[in-house]
């Protein structure tokens, strides 16, 4: 997915509040820390399939 906005880019998923600042603020040596694999079970899909909220839909008439 986030190679359709940069085609080198890596998502980061911060996992501590403290993460959030190390990422917007911290020198890239130690924000390119957060690039790396989550332990097996940390993340879990929480929805499937199509969205039927209408969120998807078309805006404007």
């Amino acid at each position: 997915m986030a190679a359709m906005f940069h085609p080198k880019a890596m998502p980061v998923v911060l996992t501590e509040p403290d993460e959030i600042e190390t990422c917007l603020t911290a020198p890239w040596q130690e924000a390119a820390a957060l690039q790396r694999p989550l332990p097996d079970g940390r993340l879990r899909v929480v929805a499937r399939g199509r969205k039927d909220d209408g969120a998807d839909a078309p805006a404007g008439p």
